[in-house]
């Protein structure tokens, strides 16, 4: 995994990659679906490249047009590597076709002007009604933390991964820290 510099999220991919092998029982042969601000997600940009380098991965790239993936990570990731996508802004249209969905929630930090966050914050809200066409073995997952883009009646739904997506995540710090530490 090659990631430096403030567009990537390094320990999070190491988390997500952890949680997708226990989730899925592989890294390969997935339909992922990304959904959410795409634009400034770190977490997006660092899955999207990592997951690039596994074999038959394809993207659903789900967002508001004001938050679409950055074209970089197209030409340079997506493209460079005849990883198939596509995009769209409706999750419902989408939904059916998905391993994993990948939820993030909309960053009012990252937004010079209020009203495009306002407007914007609440795009996407996945709840029960939307799950209804998805797979028995979907995988959600979430960066946490989460405002309003995942209903809590989600919470208790055996396909969300989020929760032990954490887990996972001290897991890997912890041997992160342990490694540089050099404890064994």
């Amino acid at each position: 995994m090659q990631e430096t510099g403030g567009h990537n999220h390094p320990t999070q991919t190491l988390t997500d990659l952890l949680t997708i092998s226990r989730e899925k029982n592989r890294l390969d042969n997935l339909t992922i679906g990304l959904c959410g601000d795409l634009k400034f997600g770190r977490t997006v940009h660092s899955l999207i490249t990592e997951m690039s380098q596994r074999k038959n991965i394809k993207f659903v790239l789900i967002s508001p047009d004001e938050l679409k993936i950055p074209e970089y990570i197209k030409d340079e990731v997506l493209e460079k590597n005849n990883i198939e996508y596509v995009e769209t802004n409706s999750i419902e249209d989408s939904i059916s076709n998905l391993d994993i969905l990948y939820m993030t929630r909309v960053q009012r930090e990252r937004f010079f002007n209020e009203e495009d966050y306002l407007r914007l914050k609440d795009y996407y809200i996945l709840d029960k009604e939307k799950l209804k066409n998805a797979r028995e073995d979907l995988c959600i997952m979430h960066p946490l933390p989460r405002v309003n883009e995942i209903s809590t009646e989600v919470d208790d739904d055996p396909r969300a991964a989020y929760f032990r997506q954490v887990r996972n995540g001290k897991y890997i710090r912890m041997a992160l820290i342990l490694k540089l530490l050099g404890i064994k």
